[in-house]
């Protein structure tokens, strides 16, 4: 299976040229580290910032430069900062082509929950909401299961949702997968050393495979 590293790598392959693109906190901020060089995208992050750059080594850290997981971050030339007001216009005016962020269920609708548990004190849902409800796409990128094998690809959300049928594309540590229109999670892609058998096992909710899965 994938780990960390390997799903955001994978996601780094569906990002385009040209794109703006918020990543969430978690395994998506990985994701800057593994964009294509030859592509001009733009990172935003919804605490006020625009071109965000690898994560920084240790002789380059700065501790009032942090995205919106307050992970230290590097900009790139041609970078600006803004308050959270402008920011979240970005978002709400449907300036965002591409959101990547994790989630701790998604439903064979698209639903997703990525907030809260139950019981858990949070300091709150963050830009999550507006994020699922605004961005032109959306991928998760999570782990199939959680810790105790239960899958995490559900045919109804059990958590507080975050977001109803907004999530397209999944990334986990053992497949690629779209939901579709429809309903459904079909299954595009598997994790090297992982078998269609145990994408099966390992979800709950509606899978469809069609043909030989690479």
């Amino acid at each position: 299976m994938l780990d960390k590293v390997g799903i955001a790598k994978r996601i780094a392959r569906e990002v385009k040229d040209g794109m703006y693109i918020n990543l969430g906190i978690g395994i998506p901020t990985l994701v800057a580290n593994y964009i294509p060089a030859n592509l001009n995208v733009v990172l935003q992050s919804e605490n006020g910032l625009l071109g965000i750059g690898p994560f920084p080594t240790e002789d380059k850290v700065d501790p009032d430069l942090i995205n919106a997981g307050k992970q230290t971050i590097t900009m790139l030339p041609g970078s600006a900062l803004f308050s959270s007001a402008e920011s979240f216009a970005m978002i709400r005016g449907g300036h965002i082509d591409l959101t990547i962020l994790g989630a701790m269920e998604v439903s064979e609708q698209g639903d997703i929950a990525n907030w809260k548990v139950p019981g858990k004190m949070v300091k709150g849902m963050g830009g999550a909401m507006d994020l699922v409800a605004s961005a032109n796409h959306i991928i998760v990128a999570m782990q199939h299961c959680s810790k105790d094998g239960t899958s995490k690809l559900l045919k109804e959300c059990t958590l507080p949702i975050t977001g109803l049928r907004c999530v397209k594309r999944i990334v986990t540590d053992m497949a690629v997968l779209d939901v579709l229109p429809s309903g459904g999670f079909k299954l595009l892609e598997r994790a090297p050393g992982v078998s269609v058998e145990q994408i099966k096992n390992a979800t709950a909710g509606k899978l469809i495979i069609e043909g030989d899965i690479p």
